[in-house]
């Protein structure tokens, strides 16, 4: 920390949590920096972020990981030492960074019962929004991974509410009673996670809506394009009573949508004007038919894209007519490993348009095995399943403009904190090719 390049001063207020969001001016691109903070006679440890390089230039290669769901109470972060260690140039967290449900007083398989008061009844308020994240940055793995590696966060559902749909929520909950509760957690997130200080939620004109727009786009020289996807605000209510059944005319209604019609215009355009090598959808359930028999059908997900068909054709139609290649898609929330082809639909014969990466959880369902009851169902009713686990851990990609590599970490337990990873696969997509190697 001899030569500082940039210093300045932010207050920490009440109003916000106590939180401060320094936005930095003037760094230079592709460049490794270290920072730390001070608050009154304490000293931070020393971080390291790494800027994305400059729109449009050349790129040759990039290391990130993507990693989601991580309740507290089902097991400790080995993960995120893992990932700390090998300090990926920059992280994406898909949601699920922390649940609203009560924890056990004892700790839940942590065995730490001093959590606050708070941490055993169900997030309602913004004080027990804020004592949760609290709560979870104690932790000195999830420390470690935010030092080592800038973080790109989108929240999911239990930031707020299990399967929330935009003003719907899972309970019977009056919806006005919600829709504080969604600002009230919304503004948590914001004063919890590293985004910009632009993104603060406003006073909105009405008491139904919360002023903050969370999707976004990053781009990586020519290499990769991130349009990281908010499919939680402005999503129509889940089909069949979301409960896993077959598809049908309701879930092909083209009236509803998983996106809104704003973002889905804004995803269509951006990936027609991308001149990247890859093009990602960063987000969180998803868009691939995650199938499995029951009562002779083939059932899905409604809280998936499975559940919004006409919006998933729509969107993947949409970039195989507009000429888009090298489409991924990273996804999150199911708590176990998932390799897909990726089609517009799976009830007849359509194109393969790219390949979905769906990572495992950090600790959400506590060890996991490495082929469940689950991972065999779901590879016997989806053929364009190419490799599945059940196990914890995160994703490691390395792209090139020849190849995207994802190797799958896994541990054989979380029970304790000092525990290794392995890679459990390693997934290749030759560019220019929708193929899916394992190794």
């Amino acid at each position: 920390m001899r030569h500082v390049v940039a210093r300045g001063v932010e207050v920490a207020t009440p109003e916000n949590g106590h939180s401060v969001h320094a936005d930095v001016r003037g760094l230079r691109p592709a460049a490794d920096y270290f920072y730390r903070f001070r608050a009154g006679g304490c000293m931070s440890a020393i971080g390291r972020t790494r800027t994305a390089p400059a729109h449009g230039s050349r790129l040759s290669a990039l290391t990130f990981a993507f990693a989601s769901c991580q309740s507290w109470a089902d097991g400790h972060y080995p993960a995120y030492a893992d990932m700390a260690a090998h300090a990926p140039d920059v992280v994406f967290h898909l949601g699920d960074y922390i649940y609203e449900k009560p924890i056990p007083v004892d700790g839940g398989r942590r065995k730490t019962a001093a959590t606050p008061v708070s941490a055993h009844r169900e997030c309602a308020t913004l004080d027990d929004y804020r004592d949760r994240y609290a709560l979870y940055k104690l932790d000195p793995q999830l420390q470690a991974a935010h030092r080592a590696s800038p973080f790109i966060t989108i929240f999911d559902d239990h930031e707020v509410d299990n399967n929330w749909a935009a003003r719907i929520p899972e309970d019977d909950q009056p919806i006005p009673e919600f829709l504080a509760r969604r600002a009230q957690a919304m503004r948590a997130w914001w004063e919890n996670t590293p985004v910009r200080v632009a993104q603060r939620p406003r006073p909105a004109p009405t008491a139904d809506l919360y002023d903050l727009r969370a999707y976004r786009r990053f781009s990586y020289g020519d290499l990769v394009e991130f349009s990281v996807l908010d499919t939680r605000t402005f999503r129509s209510d889940q089909a069949n009573g979301d409960n896993d059944t077959a598809q049908n005319a309701a879930t092909a209604d083209p009236r509803r949508t998983i996106t809104g019609a704003a973002q889905e215009k804004w995803v269509l355009d951006g990936l027609a004007a991308s001149r990247a090598r890859w093009n990602v959808l960063a987000h969180q359930t998803t868009i691939a038919d995650l199938a499995r028999r029951k009562n002779g059908e083939r059932a899905v997900s409604m809280d998936g894209w499975s559940g919004y068909e006409a919006s998933r054709a729509r969107i993947l139609d949409g970039a195989r007519e507009r000429g888009v290649h090298n489409l991924v898609s990273i996804v999150g929330d199911i708590h176990r490993n998932v390799v897909s082809e990726l089609r517009s639909t799976y009830s007849r014969p359509s194109p393969t348009v790219g390949v979905e990466l769906a990572g495992t959880s950090i600790a959400s369902g506590a060890d996991g095995e490495d082929s469940d009851s689950s991972d065999k169902q779901l590879k016997a009713a989806s053929p364009h399943i190419r490799f599945g686990n059940a196990q914890r851990g995160y994703v490691l990609n390395r792209l090139s403009a020849d190849r995207w590599e994802a190797d799958y970490r896994v541990s054989d337990s979380i029970a304790a904190p000092d525990v290794s990873l392995h890679r459990r696969a390693q997934i290749t997509i030759p560019s220019g090719r929708p193929d899916i190697d394992v190794l």
